[in-house]
């Protein structure tokens, strides 16, 4: 118990030292190896109020996304087209670091990173969510909300709201020519046509050390991120890299046939999920 309450002592008051004696070892103080993903776990339709649900477990990161659709007037640049628009919300209750009050800093960021996603990967054409050209259109409201935090929020952020996405049912929709009014016909519902299925893969960076999905406190020590995001094809969608330490082109390509691995692990992992919950 002594030992135990030293190491628990010294984790405290050298961190980094604390961690890189872990480092040297190529293990972590949670037993896991540098390229070592934790734990995953998604859970599809948990919300019914919403139009598609999904809940995303990383370790003790666990997010929840809701999606909403509501009509709106497509866009007079784009009379095809209607919208997507990803909020990622990182309320008190889901770690210390967060406060009351408007977005914050990292909010905001996952939630440009989630919209950076959307255009680039083209997971979902907005034109699939055209009712009638240049009158009505889908809007998807896609809240994205951090339940527990600890480390690796765009993975877990990009992975709930994809499986939410795969989860959504759209009524048929037509437009009375007399009336110029939507008639919803709720007994006929439709899935989205899902395009692509972009998985980020988060790093980040120790001196000369690349390590996978990392923990809040692995986040707070390191002197580097990056996240990149591949899709089933092997494409790369996105590379992240706010700021911090550079990385060498050699290990910059270990990451992303890294990504492209776990990109077909999540993927596997979706298709279970969601085949399971299909009628039979």
């Amino acid at each position: 118990m002594a030992a135990m309450g030293a190491a628990g002592g010294f984790r405290t008051v050298e961190p980094l030292e604390y961690y890189r004696r872990f480092l040297k070892e190529n293990c972590r103080p949670d037993g896991r190896d540098l390229g070592e993903f934790r734990t995953t776990t998604v859970n599809i339709g948990s919300i019914t109020t919403a139009d598609g649900s999904a809940l995303v477990k990383l370790g003790n990161t666990t997010v929840v996304c809701g999606i909403k659709a509501e009509f709106a007037t497509p866009p007079a640049d784009a009379s095809n087209r209607g919208y997507i628009v990803p909020n990622v919300d990182l309320p008190p209750l889901c770690s210390s670091r967060f406060r009351p009050g408007p977005p914050g800093e990292e909010a905001q960021a996952a939630s440009q990173f989630i919209a950076d996603v959307i255009e680039n990967s083209q997971i979902v054409l907005k034109e699939d969510l055209c009712i009638v050209d240049g009158k009505i259109a889908w809007v998807l409201y896609c809240d994205i909300i951090c339940l527990d935090y600890d480390g690796n929020l765009l993975d877990a952020s990009l992975c709930a709201f994809l499986a939410a996405l795969k989860n959504v049912q759209l009524p048929v929709v037509t437009l009375n020519e007399e009336t110029g009014l939507a008639e919803v016909n709720l007994k006929e519902k439709l899935p989205l046509t899902i395009r692509k299925q972009p998985v980020a893969t988060s790093f980040v960076l120790f001196d000369t050390l690349v390590i996978v999905d990392p923990t809040a406190e692995e986040e707070d020590l390191s002197t580097g991120m990056l996240t990149i995001v591949t899709d089933e094809e092997g494409k790369l969608c996105s590379v992240y890299k706010p700021g911090g330490s550079a990385l060498a082109e050699a290990k910059l390509q270990d990451c992303i046939s890294r990504a492209r691995a776990r990109q077909k692990e999540v993927n596997k992992l979706m298709d279970k999920v969601t085949t399971s919950l299909k009628p039979i």
